[in-house]
């Protein structure tokens, strides 16, 4: 067995299932997206990039554009939430947090794709 793909799965199943804990629900219920969710998913995100970045294959190369999109649509999903509490005067309304969502939603599809790639990799692996 190799620790190292199996860290590397660990992290890419994390970020997709974090991301889509925090996605599920309606879009513009404030109750039903939790701000520790979304930055957790950040993180995770952030980490799978990390690791991706040392395969030198067409399909890692995938692999780490996909993560790249995710990280950068939750990143800026969680700017979105800072900048809805902490500088509108209007607070978090459910403009913004469907704003939110959706953005992270295009991060779980970019996230959905990796898990796709990780399988087909996988299950096209051949023992050398």
């Amino acid at each position: 067995m190799n620790l190292e793909k199996v860290v590397f799965g660990f992290f890419v199943l994390l970020a997709a299932t974090l991301n889509f804990g925090y996605v599920i629900g309606e879009i513009d219920d404030v109750q039903l997206h939790n701000v520790y969710e979304l930055y957790a998913a950040v993180a995770v995100n952030i980490i799978a990039t990390i690791l991706k970045f040392g395969d030198r294959t067409q399909i890692g190369a995938v692999h780490l554009a996909t993560s790249l999109v995710a990280s950068i649509q939750l990143i800026i999903a969680a700017l979105v939430w800072i900048w809805a509490s902490h500088v509108d005067p209007a607070g978090l309304t459910p403009t913004h947090m469907a704003s939110v969502v959706s953005i992270a939603a295009g991060a779980l599809l970019a996230n959905i794709v990796s898990v796709i790639l990780l399988v087909v990799e996988t299950v096209s692996y051949r023992r050398r």
